[in-house]
């Protein structure tokens, strides 16, 4: 893997080009966390009270899953970063259709994060929090009956009240985050922050990140670019509303490793927020 921007603050091991017909050298775990580490957050008058990011995964042409699955587009690089980006955060919120289709489980525990998420005073995995407005979930699933930390599920107040019963029964800790049928997506990362989950990650799908980005929400995007087509009908990472205006966002880093492309843009606030 290599650093293609920016290109001069690359670590000692892993430098940003390699010498010529030769390879580019494996990059740490550890690498890779510091690379994609979180602003700090909390409640110091430097600090983010929140920060929720986004991690998805394109084909060349715009494409988010071949077969309606993503991993057909993914990579070994791809999977360790989305490793990382998970084992960093405090809590995984993705769309109760996204964990239909992709077969969600739990976080799993990850040895090589356990001393760096006990000293930022993290559990031992993140949550898992699922929005959805119907709860039609199998709560018979390992989502549900084997987390190491409690499935969230945020949904509004007017959710069916048996659907509700049935997610506490299993365990779930449902959190309502709106007066209708559906959670408000412009409060779920307040809400989650109140719960002490303030390093965010949504994993879409797309209807969901949409919905965070018309809300002017979501403060990152990790954007992994596969070198991939595969035509057909496919949504963009992104259904939803068209915005106002389009939202600006600045680029912040770019790897690369065959051919895939890992890129960070980090949205620009306007002096009103």
């Amino acid at each position: 893997m290599r650093r293609l921007f920016p290109s001069s603050t690359a670590p000692v091991s892993a430098p940003d080009a390699p010498a010529p017909n030769r390879p580019a050298p494996e990059w740490s775990i550890e690498e890779i966390a510091e690379e994609y580490a979180y602003p700090p957050v909390g409640e110091g008058a430097d600090e983010a009270d929140r920060w929720l990011r986004g991690n998805m995964v394109a084909s060349l042409d715009g494409a988010i899953h071949h077969g309606g699955r993503s991993q057909p587009l993914s990579s070994k690089a791809d999977m360790w970063i989305f490793g990382v980006l998970r084992a960093l955060a405090d809590v995984v919120v993705v769309g109760a259709r996204t964990v239909r289709q992709e077969g969600y489980r739990p976080a799993k525990r990850r040895s090589g994060f356990a001393d760096r998420r006990a000293a930022a005073g993290q559990s031992p995995v993140p949550a898992i929090a699922v929005v959805s407005a119907s709860l039609e979930l199998d709560f018979a699933a390992p989502l549900f009956t084997e987390p190491v930390v409690p499935t969230l599920l945020l949904t509004g107040s007017g959710a069916p009240a048996d659907r509700v019963a049935r997610a506490k029964e299993a365990g779930a800790d449902v959190v309502f985050a709106g007066e209708g049928s559906a959670a408000d997506p412009a409060r779920v990362p307040r809400l989650l922050a109140e719960r002490g989950l303030r390093r965010q990650l949504t994993e879409g799908g797309p209807t969901l990140l949409g919905e965070f980005a018309d809300a002017g929400v979501l403060d990152e995007l990790c954007l992994s670019i596969s070198p991939r087509i595969v035509a057909g009908s496919a949504p963009r990472i992104m259904n939803g509303p068209v915005l106002p205006d389009p939202d600006e966002y600045t680029l912040e880093g770019v790897l690369e490793e065959e051919g895939f492309l890992f890129t960070r843009y980090r949205r620009l606030r306007t002096v009103a927020e």
